[in-house]
């Protein structure tokens, strides 16, 4: 089962997807959200170059990305920031 959609200019998939079909999915060159059931855990943001110049670039894009997709789910920083926090204190 295929749980693909748009985010934007991001396309987010499910993270069994991602497991299950890495190669293919990477292959392709999109920077994606990754979700489990529903939530965001992870983004991957392909590097076409092994530079620091396209190690700064690709920083950048994941900004844009992380940005983009707090705009379209209405979340403010730092109220992503306290999230992820509180996550990694109760692991």
């Amino acid at each position: 089962m295929v749980t693909t959609q748009e985010v934007g200019t991001v396309r987010s998939v499910g993270v069994r997807e991602f497991r299950d079909q890495a190669t293919t999915i990477m292959a392709a060159g999109e920077t994606l959200v990754i979700e489990r059931h529903g939530e965001p855990i992870g983004f991957f943001v392909p590097i076409t170059a092994k530079d620091r110049r396209a190690g700064r670039a690709a920083l950048g894009r994941l900004g844009e990305v992380v940005e983009d997709v707090l705009t379209s789910a209405g979340v403010e920083e730092d109220d992503l920031v306290r999230e992820v926090s509180a996550r990694r204190r109760v692991r």
